[in-house]
């Protein structure tokens, strides 16, 4: 068997997978064709993760009609805990659970919360770990 493929590199070309969203949409390739993706990998379980999210959250609403996808990746095992969470706080940002895919794709790192960007030509930008500002998410809006 072969090794794995190492995680891409600031300027690399990130290889989307396809993956199912908790709401039983897919979500690939062709959703972050062209547009400013910023992934964020959570739990449920994490008091960071919460504050950060709220950012997220809130980023999702300001890019309304502008080019920015927003999808995370709940390192949960259970669907249903996810669902409440998300159902509780007001969440309504693409959540999927396929975290050996995603991270392939984009980081090897399991520190959580985990923000990546990549850019409109969907080249790696930035792995960061912990939880952000506001006003640090918010600078990721789109200006069209």
């Amino acid at each position: 068997m072969g090794a794995a493929a190492a995680p891409p590199k600031p300027g690399d070309v990130v290889a989307w997978p396809d993956v199912t969203l908790l709401d039983g949409s897919r979500w690939g390739p062709a959703q972050a064709q062209g547009k400013q993706v910023v992934v964020v990998f959570w739990s449920t379980t994490c008091p960071f993760c919460l504050r950060h999210n709220a950012h997220i959250e809130k980023l999702r609403r300001a890019a309304t009609g502008r080019s920015l996808e927003i999808i995370t990746v709940a390192r949960d095992k259970d669907p249903a805990a996810v669902k409440a969470y998300l159902a509780r706080h007001g969440y309504g940002f693409k959540v999927t659970m396929a975290q050996d895919a995603m991270a392939a794709a984009l980081s090897s790192r399991r520190v959580i919360p985990l923000t990546v960007t990549v850019d409109r030509q969907g080249r790696l930008r930035q792995v960061i770990p912990g939880e952000m500002f506001e006003d640090d998410v918010m600078e990721w809006l789109p200006t069209v």
